[in-house]
């Protein structure tokens, strides 16, 4: 039976941090598998992880990031000028797990084989595994994931990048005593519960559509419909290139971002447009973006950003069908900028619908999950609520 148990600190100190939040969330359990720890860019992460492991005495291993500005759990908003940690646990002796990281390199599909094939001999394991989590930088994530799957098919996944809190690159993965801002780091989950994720955006689709006509470099779109892409994207939400220049369009776009569909149409995948680029029209979106396929300009209001929390979480619940043991919750950094001094109201929400089932919410530049029938994939602006059974 799958044990969980979240522990945090917002202590000034960070060893101390990291010893306070692994004795609060070890308290209890036998049969830890895993730790995933979270923590703020202001902490010292070496010496978190330092804290932790004199609890741990390296008994499990420790995978996480870095969180935009705050994580949750069932006890509050944990977010402290000093810094923060959290850490959540999962317990189950039937329960296997394996884990690998690498920093980047020049072929980041390769980086991704690599890691699979690591992360599956340190579970001492030759199949593939029933799900797993996966960490990256805000650059490459599609490309891992590819490397991945060459390896172990299209398994299930949910996770998210590492953040920071003024998108400047100051953000960290880590895995054990490897710390480094640019790479991947995987927990490979070998178990027979079952474990569900819901993946959405939950924007409203518009009726702006437009076909993409020229990208570079993956991430920038030169053009929509042949129209520059930045003066495109203003005729739809009715903005100026000044109102868009820079980084400007991040916040603008919050709720007025892009989509693609998969293949099946059960996803919309949020492109969430970063950076206007006045100088040539173009627009630095958070993730690839293929020449010739359909661009639709999604909206949605701040209570809908809001309430989208408690519906996400209610049904990758019922994805389950049976008594839940713990809540993994990814929800990007941007909806909870857009969402700004009224976040203490997701919280609520997330209290409320996870009925005393422990919880761990972080705070990502990046999401990664799927939906019923679709592929694994990499969006920004999105949830991805994952949910473990106990049996």
């Amino acid at each position: 039976m799958l044990r969980s148990k979240v522990g945090h600190s917002i202590n000034a100190d960070s060893f101390n941090a990291g010893v306070e939040t692994a004795k609060s969330a070890m308290e209890g359990l036998n049969n830890t598998k895993v730790g995933f720890l979270f923590t703020s860019v202001n902490n010292d992460i070496k010496e978190v992880i330092n804290g932790v492991e004199s609890v741990s005495q390296g008994s499990f291993p420790v995978i996480g990031c870095t969180s935009s500005g705050m994580i949750m759990t069932n006890d509050g908003i944990i977010s402290s000028e000093n810094g923060f940690a959290g850490m959540m646990m999962l317990d189950d002796e039937n329960m296997s797990i394996g884990v690998a990281c690498s920093k980047s390199g020049s072929d980041a599909r390769a980086i991704g084989r690599e890691v699979a094939k690591k992360a599956m001999a340190n579970a001492n394991k030759n199949v593939s595994p029933a799900y797993f989590y996966m960490v990256a930088s805000p650059k490459e994530e599609e490309y891992y994931l590819m490397g991945i799957q060459d390896v172990i098919g299209r398994v299930p996944m949910f996770g998210g990048s590492a953040a920071d809190d003024t998108v400047e690159g100051k953000w960290s993965i880590y895995l054990n005593d490897e710390i480094f801002s640019d790479g991947v780091a995987v927990a490979f989950i070998y178990t027979d519960n079952i474990i569900a994720t819901t993946y959405t955006g939950a924007f409203n689709e518009s009726k702006n559509v437009g076909i993409v006509t020229e990208v570079k470099d993956d991430r920038r779109i030169v053009s929509i419909d042949g129209v520059p892409a930045l003066k495109k994207y203003g005729e739809w939400i009715n903005a100026t290139d000044e109102e868009l220049n820079g980084l400007n369009l991040l916040a603008t776009s919050i709720t007025k971002p892009l989509g693609v569909k998969d293949q099946v149409g059960n996803l919309t995948v949020v492109r969430h447009p970063m950076v206007g680029n006045v100088e040539d029209s173009t627009i630095n979106v958070g993730n690839k973006v293929v020449k010739n396929t359909a661009l639709i300009q999604l909206e949605a209001t701040v209570d809908e950003l809001i309430n989208s929390t408690e519906d996400t979480l209610n049904d990758v619940t019922k994805k389950v069908g049976e008594e839940i043991g713990a809540y993994f919750l990814v929800h990007c950094g941007g909806r909870k900028l857009g969402i700004g001094d009224r976040i203490d109201e997701v919280h609520k929400k997330l209290v409320a619908a996870s009925n005393g089932v422990p919880f761990i919410t972080i705070f990502t530049f990046g999401e990664y999950g799927y939906n019923e029938n679709s592929a694994n994939m990499c969006g920004g602006l999105m949830l991805s609520f994952t949910a473990f059974g106990k049996n």
